[in-house]
């Protein structure tokens, strides 16, 4: 995900823009990560599930048992987990998160490989009928990467949805397309939206607000359906874009703030990420590897 753009679309005096952020000016690094580990002990609606270990990529096969041992890590601290492909091992996470009680928003990936793309989708609707999926989303960032044409991806969408009647459908991408695709948020049961301040080199002190704001488009562009937010961070290392500044101190104050609001607001929300994925670092640059409440061994970061 790397937005890096301005997309002037939002919504005024929305109802959504408070409360305020926390103020943290007296905070002592000692306060601000037991706030930390607080707020996680309290609980998440969502975690985006990350697969891959050290040495590991999308194309590697990932194994039951590592999954399930990731997800044991996580169960305690949310109710839902987001999962973003079904193959090459991706299959085993709406299992097992139904295994352990969870629920799951689970994810077909596509790209420009049609042949993939059908085996993903052959594979959501095989899951879906297993009764392991409770939202299925057709496609994350699609639009945004310029993959597949808008009518491709809406052939996707209703194959989906007629194949399982019985399950809610949505696609995943960034806030602003939903206002720009209105085929696309007219099709999906559920507006599965990704905002994130930093891709928009947002400064921390502004980015719960402009957070905030890319939800309130989002909400507007839905009409009514229900909008989730399916991703949002903040990497604790790497490179500043244009304001926005990576540090431990912003990735907690960062995860505090969203975790608040979205609870005081009655918004669900699945915090992006699980784990720290070194893999990352090509497609994101150095702060790709960085977006994990659990570090890539598995540990607390904080």
């Amino acid at each position: 995900m790397s937005y890096r753009g301005e997309h002037n679309y939002f919504q005024k005096n929305d109802e959504f823009l408070q409360p305020k952020a926390i103020d943290f000016q007296d905070y002592t690094q000692e306060k601000l990560e037991a706030l930390w580990h607080k707020t996680l002990q309290k609980g998440l609606h969502g975690l985006c599930f990350s697969m891959y270990e050290e040495g590991q990529k999308p194309g590697n096969h990932i194994t039951a048992t590592q999954v399930e041992r990731r997800i044991k890590i996580i169960k305690p601290y949310t109710k839902w987990v987001r999962s973003f492909s079904c193959i090459e091992g991706n299959e085993n996470v709406p299992r097992i998160a139904h295994k352990h009680g969870l629920k799951t928003l689970v994810g077909a990936w596509l790209g420009n490989d049609l042949k993939k793309n059908e085996a993903e989708i052959d594979a959501l609707i095989e899951l879906a009928k297993e009764g392991v999926v409770d939202i299925a989303a057709v496609g994350n960032e699609v639009m945004y990467r310029g993959d597949l044409t808008e009518e491709q991806l809406l052939d996707y969408i209703y194959l989906v949805k007629e194949a399982v009647p019985h399950i809610t459908v949505g696609y995943v991408d960034a806030y602003y397309e939903f206002t720009i695709k209105p085929k696309i948020t007219e099709a999906c049961d559920v507006i599965l939206s990704n905002c994130y301040p930093f891709w928009e080199g947002c400064d921390f002190e502004n980015s719960l607000t402009h957070m905030q704001q890319m939800f309130g488009q989002a909400r507007q562009a839905a009409k009514g359906k229900k909008v989730i937010i399916t991703e949002t961070g903040w990497p604790s290392q790497g490179t500043n874009l244009k304001g926005a500044y990576p540090s431990p101190e912003n990735a907690m104050k960062y995860f505090i703030n969203a975790q608040v609001w979205s609870a005081q607001q009655g918004i669900e929300m699945f915090y992006f990420s699980s784990f720290d994925e070194s893999w990352k670092v090509g497609p994101e640059g150095d702060v790709g590897a960085y977006w994990g409440l659990w570090d890539k061994n598995e540990k607390p970061k904080f």
